[in-house]
């Protein structure tokens, strides 16, 4: 009884010391203030940061240790009623306002009971102090949130109070929130990207804040009318798409709370007059910003770097949930319907949707549902040639290689088979839906742009087939044969550069032979397609990729083929008495190889006896 007794004399002591030492530091700087000496009041409000920092750093580094979470506590709760206190100066709460935010904010990463006070201690400052001036303290707040270790807590209170500046500002709405938003953006990033320390559920309330704020411009829009207006919605719609992003990458996609934050951001979006059409065909989030920020657009583009993200998401989140497209008023069939009939506009789709693919934070059932939506809008879209401007098509060419990247990335990493088969049907369908003059070239640089020595042989033998569709098509098999070497045109595959591509691989651009059996995919992917040109132009007497003139057949058996022989014989020499599993898988991944090989030397010799010039 006696140590139980004399633990809580001590609690009591220390609980009793914190606030006697808080009383006495508040007053000194209220003393102090009040005189006018600036200098000693700056020093006084220091001193009070430093004894609340070692307050919080106790309480914050042994959850466990109850007599230092109730020093920390009752240090809050004497700061609160000292701010509440309405014989206190209003310089005094001026002096406090600048230092006192940031210390509280350390709070709110203890318990739920520390975040409330925190927040409660801010209200009072912005009930004091007014909004305007509170706008810049808790951005000020905000902004120090990069010092912290418990970031995502740390944020916390300042974005509750932030949420209710907005509503109180009397004047200049847009000026004060055009301020605000890129600060909050920011911390919103790094908290959701790049922090490791936050859990799930300091996520949820730092998202639940996030879409608190929105909901506080949008019911600022309402005051407005006109170009303020117009303005501001366009900003609370760069705002929604990008919180929209962050929030999908961060919070489980299972979790009920998310989808109700998505609803609500989904709602604001369509308030702001963001239609599904829209945001996949023609946002362009430069513009926007350029309307809202004016000549400062550049400075504020690293806020906005998931808006396209966004765009993309909120057309998917459509898809997940029924609820939500119900909420935005949006009729999927008819969006479907409309892209999968119209080439452009498809195309755009595709360039946008391409962001969810790559953004490697989402979830796959996000990605699920963005390739199967893909698949829907290209499903039977053969392209042949594009009947708009050379230049119309052409600008959309770097959208479509790099939606062609991310569905090649998700092939490549997706952990189901089901999901790599249908992103590998729809790489086919999107190369299908490019014109034949424009697909070769996109199938070189996707080869050019690729290590992976699977993915490098899945397209050049998507080439290879390519080529064999247009042999079968073309009349000019037919017809007389056609020796010179400009490309046919109806037959774009069928030029030089074929032989180009299959150099490549067999004779790297870094010089020497490829690397084997780490290659050997995409080598063997490679004879194939150099042993097909070659037979098919024989047969048909033809030399439209110069395949059969003795110096690119020189070329080929002296500098491709006969390297690559020597490598594999002496690979498979190392390599055929050992008997551990990776000899023998060595050789079991280069018998094919090596089959393959000796046919086109053999073809190659051939044709160099034939030949004569």
């Amino acid at each position: 009884m006696s140590s139980m007794s004399g633990g809580s004399e001590t609690v009591s002591f220390q609980a009793s010391e914190t606030q006697n030492t808080i009383q006495r530091i508040l007053q000194s700087c209220s003393k102090l203030v009040e005189a006018g000496d600036i200098h000693e009041s700056d020093s006084t409000i220091s001193e009070l940061v430093k004894f609340l920092d070692s307050l919080s750093d106790a309480a914050l580094s042994d959850p466990n240790n109850e007599p230092a979470q109730n020093d920390a506590f009752d240090a809050l709760n004497e700061i609160h009623q000292y701010i509440c206190s309405p014989s206190l100066a209003q310089e005094a709460v001026d002096a406090l306002s600048f230092e006192l935010p940031k210390a509280v904010s350390k709070f709110a990463g203890i318990s739920n009971r520390f975040l409330d006070k925190a927040i409660s201690i801010i209200d009072q400052f912005l009930e004091k102090c007014g909004p305007r001036d509170m706008l810049s303290i808790l951005c000020n707040t905000l902004g120090y949130s990069s010092n912290m270790t418990k970031a995502a807590s740390y944020i916390l209170p300042p974005l509750s109070g932030l949420s209710k500046v907005f509503t109180s500002i009397k004047r200049r709405h847009f000026e004060q929130v055009q301020v605000a938003v890129p600060i909050i953006l920011n911390v919103l990033k790094a908290v959701a990207l790049d922090s490791d320390d936050a859990d799930d559920a300091e996520l949820e309330s730092v998202f639940h804040r996030a879409v608190g704020i929105a909901n506080s411009i949008y019911e600022v829009c309402n005051k407005l009318d006109g170009a303020s207006n117009e303005k501001l919605r366009a900003l609370l719609g760069l705002y929604v798409l990008q919180c929209l992003a962050l929030l999908s990458a961060s919070i489980s996609y299972k979790d009920s709370t998310c989808h109700l934050m998505v609803l609500e951001l989904s709602q604001i979006s369509s308030y702001c007059g963001l239609t599904y059409m829209s945001l996949l065909t023609a946002f362009d989030v430069e513009t926007v910003a350029g309307f809202v920020f004016g000549e400062d657009k550049d400075a504020h583009m690293s806020c906005l770097s998931h808006v396209k993200h966004g765009a993309a998401l909120s057309v998917v989140w459509g898809l997940v949930s029924e609820e939500v497209a119900h909420a935005t008023k949006e009729s999927l069939v008819a969006i479907k319907d409309d892209l999968h009939n119209n080439q452009t506009k498809r195309w755009q789709a595709i360039g946008t949707l391409k962001h969810v693919l790559s953004f490697v934070n989402l979830p796959w059932e996000l990605k699920k549902h963005t390739i199967n939506f893909l698949l829907c809008i290209t499903d039977g879209c053969v392209s042949g040639e594009y009947l708009g401007e050379h230049s119309e098509w052409s600008s959309y060419m770097p959208n479509i290689f790099t939606a062609l990247q991310a569905i090649k990335m998700v092939i490549m990493y997706a952990p189901e088979p089901e999901v790599r088969k249908k992103s590998f049907a729809l790489l086919k369908a999107v190369l299908a839906d490019i014109p034949d003059t424009q697909r070769f070239d996109i199938l070189k640089a996707l080869i050019t742009n690729t290590d992976s020595s699977s993915m490098i042989a899945i397209f050049i033998d998507i080439v290879r087939r390519e080529m064999h569709m247009e042999v079968c098509n073309s009349t000019s098999v037919k017809e007389a044969p056609d020796s010179n070497n400009e490309m046919h045109p109806d037959m774009p595959f069928w030029t030089p550069s074929v032989l180009e591509l299959v150099e490549s691989v067999l004779r790297p651009p870094r010089g020497g032979p490829p690397s084997l059996p780490d290659a050997s995919d995409a080598v063997l992917s490679a004879l194939n397609l150099y042993r097909f040109v070659l037979m098919t132009e024989s047969t048909g007497k033809t030399n439209r990729t110069g395949v059969l003139s003795r110096s690119n057949l020189v070329k080929a058996y002296n500098e491709w083929l006969l390297p690559l022989g020597t490598l594999v014989s002496g690979i498979m020499t190392e390599n055929k008495n050992d008997y551990d599993q990776l000899a023998v898988d060595t050789v079991c991944t280069l018998n094919p190889l090596e089959l393959v090989l000796y046919r086109c030397i053999e073809l190659v010799e051939e044709k160099l006896k034939q030949s004569t010039t």
